[in-house]
């Protein structure tokens, strides 16, 4: 090593903070901080085993978590919950709408963009917990497919902590992608039959109904 440049440990730690704030900036957790599993209603018709499932995935979060189910059906809610416990025990952790975070990387390409794209990509992919919502619902473009394609590929080939949410049909999703989501060593996919919490009346919310917080009316 004699002649060679070594990064310091501090700077290290400064560069690690730093994508960590970064990945925060990038995070959609932010209108989520209040779900937890203390305020979903697990009694609720077709949410019971994923609400289990999902418990036990945030106490020790290994292997990967799809939560497939119609709008409204308590999965964004379930995936939210999973993040927040994550970040009470300081892990490293991404909760990332699908089309927004494409839409992210793509700006980064920008000149005059504040994050390169490269590490931007990279803090993504390598995140702890990687939470991605709403699978299926981006564009179909190529670029967009061969980077989210990466990023998925990257994860299963690292067996790294991932949850997935979709409203779309299995047989929808990109083959390459459907592939390792079908590894049944690595992945569990949970059926959420539950029903639309939104066409109910507001006299017929309860508190703790999936996809409402406690205290509050989210339209």
């Amino acid at each position: 090593m004699f002649g060679r440049a070594v990064r310091c440990e501090c700077l290290n730690v400064v560069l690690e903070l730093q994508r960590f704030e970064d990945l925060e900036r990038l995070s959609a957790l932010e209108p989520f901080r209040d779900r937890a599993f203390e305020n979903f209603d697990p009694k609720v018709h077709g949410v019971t085993d994923a609400y289990e499932v999902a418990r036990r995935f945030a106490r020790d979060p290994y292997g990967w978590l799809v939560l497939r189910g119609g709008y409204g059906s308590g999965k964004t809610h379930l995936a939210a919950a999973i993040a927040n416990e994550a970040l009470q025990a300081r892990a490293q952790v991404l909760f990332a709408v699908v089309p927004d975070l494409l839409d992210h990387l793509r700006s980064a390409f920008a000149p005059n963009s504040p994050v390169q794209y490269d590490e931007l990509f990279e803090g993504v992919r390598s995140t702890h917990l990687l939470v991605l919502d709403d699978l299926g619902t981006e564009s179909a473009t190529p670029w967009a497919q061969e980077k989210l394609y990466q990023i998925i590929n990257f994860r299963y080939n690292y067996q790294m902590p991932t949850v997935v949410t979709t409203n779309r049909r299995l047989e929808q999703i990109d083959e390459r992608i459907l592939s390792r989501l079908r590894d049944q060593a690595l992945c569990r996919i949970v059926e959420i039959s539950a029903g639309d919490f939104r066409s109910l009346k507001p006299g017929q919310r309860r508190p703790g109904t999936p996809g409402r917080p406690l205290g509050r009316d989210r339209r």
